[in-house]
């Protein structure tokens, strides 16, 4: 019955490939079995795919709510003590969601906002839904929050995939080596999922319902209000949350930096990056969007390959390893011959040492180093070159492998617009052996592969680069 529910009044937008009928869609999958029952409204309980368009779950549950004849609720829980978030995160997101709350309204559904855990926050207005369907992040918290609404619902509560393009558990079931063994997984069946929802018309407007919430308009009021971090401030000189920024973001990149990306994406000098990262962090922009603009972007396939790469095969392989590494957030979660070969060289002579209030502040001898640490500490982004190159350093300066990860972790999530990530966790797992082989032993990196300055200084135009961020941050201070 909720299958057919689910599966009732729901038209694909665009469609790449030979696709399957919407009945076995494998992103949708039941988190309960219960049976949908007599409620004042369906409810849709939004937490990763914070978007009023391209977002499988939201047409979905308003088509389920066509079904039933009711109206659609959607709910957010803003918390106050997500992991690691400060003013920072919150003021990006809640920029997002007050545009998703307009266009949710325009549409008829009701929006609610509501302060508290987000799993309490949906049980509570689960209280009178006759069908419950989330979105959902693969995070330990994330999935922790999932199975306490679907075990105390009293509906039934469905799971639409809307974070990734294929549904992880469709690619693979365990841990994945590197990005060279999860491609072709995904290759064979991407185009499976290579397309968008239509825009499903509102047969029950929301406007009477009765629910209270918070007004999400009064940014300024509404953050006062939580108890966070307020010391990382907002970087809105550079970013500004929600979709219709995204989008607009991204058509400039297909304008003017798609074509050459393949040659010069890995360049820190150049603005050849699209920067998507915080939108897809925080789910403002659809990576199926993403990924069907590309493909229709007038540029060489060498560029589009490159860019896909990264959107797809790289970004998944970060949800694969967080998924099934129970410790994707700690040393202990690094491969076994990293860890090991850093351990014959933990007692090894460092060039030089730095306490964490020092790097922290970028004062180091290092002035590649104390740029990218400025990027990131200014605008909230940094190039992605810069990053590997940044941890790497951090691992050669610090006293143990476990007190150099801690501090990327921390510096990561407390400033970068996309920390608290798959990608973040991956990216600095990386750092440290993950998703690579075993080098030439080298002191204190023992077989993890090394990054130096002098490899910058021949690979990349860095004086450049350092002279681009000087200039940023010359312009943030006025």
């Amino acid at each position: 019955m909720t299958e057919e529910i689910l599966a009732a009044h729901h038209p694909r937008r665009i469609v790449s490939g030979d696709l399957k009928t919407l009945a076995g869609d494998e992103r949708v999958g039941l988190l309960n079995k219960l049976p949908p029952r007599n409620g004042t409204y369906v409810l849709y309980w939004m937490q990763q795919a914070q978007r009023a368009e391209d977002n499988p779950a939201l047409e979905r549950a308003l088509a389920a709510a066509n079904a039933l004849d009711l109206p659609l609720a959607v709910c957010f829980g803003l918390t106050d003590d997500y992991p690691e978030a400060n003013l920072r995160h919150y003021a990006f997101m809640l920029q997002g969601i007050r545009e998703t709350a307009t266009a949710l309204a325009a549409r008829g559904i009701r929006f609610v906002l509501r302060l508290g855990s987000p799993d309490r926050v949906a049980l509570a207005l689960a209280a009178d839904a006759a069908l419950l369907v989330c979105d959902g992040g693969h995070l330990r918290h994330q999935r922790r929050w999932q199975q306490t609404v679907a075990e105390a619902a009293a509906c039934p509560v469905v799971r639409v995939e809307t974070d990734v393009i294929v549904p992880p558990d469709r690619v693979s079931t365990k841990a994945e080596f590197a990005a060279r063994t999860l491609r072709p997984k995904i290759q064979r069946q991407v185009t499976d999922f290579l397309f968008l929802p239509a825009p499903t018309p509102t047969h029950r407007r929301a406007d009477g319902l009765k629910l209270a919430g918070e007004a999400p308009g009064d940014l300024s009021a509404l953050v006062a209000r939580l108890s966070i971090d307020h010391s990382v401030t907002p970087v809105d000189r550079w970013f500004v949350g929600g979709t219709r920024e995204a989008k607009r973001r991204f058509e400039a990149f297909l304008s003017k930096g798609l074509q050459g990306y393949a040659e010069n994406a890995n360049q820190p000098q150049t603005d050849g990056v699209s920067r998507m990262s915080p939108y897809l962090h925080f789910g403002q922009i659809s990576p199926t969007w993403l990924a069907l603009r590309v493909q229709e972007a007038e540029a060489s396939a060498a560029d589009r390959a490159a860019y896909l790469e990264q959107l797809v095969v790289r970004r998944e392989l970060a949800i694969n390893f967080v998924r099934h590494t129970p410790g994707y957030d700690t040393f202990d979660g690094l491969p076994d011959w990293a860890r090991r070969s850093l351990e014959t060289h933990r007692r090894d002579p460092r060039s030089h040492r730095y306490s964490p209030a020092q790097i922290e502040a970028g004062e180091t001898h290092d002035a590649y180093w104390n740029a990218a640490m400025a990027e990131m500490r200014v605008t909230g982004f940094m190039h992605n070159t810069m990053r590997m190159y940044w941890g790497k350093q951090v691992l050669a300066w610090s006293p143990s492998p476990e007190a150099a990860y801690e501090t990327l972790i921390r510096l990561n999530n407390r400033y970068s617009l996309d920390g608290r990530d798959p990608n973040t966790y991956a990216g600095v797992g990386w750092i440290f052996g993950l998703h690579d082989r075993p080098w030439p032993e080298r002191p204190v990196f023992g077989k993890v592969r090394t990054m130096t300055a002098s490899g910058l200084r021949r690979k990349y135009a860095i004086d450049a680069y350092v002279a681009k961020i000087a200039a940023k941050t010359k312009k943030n201070e006025r």
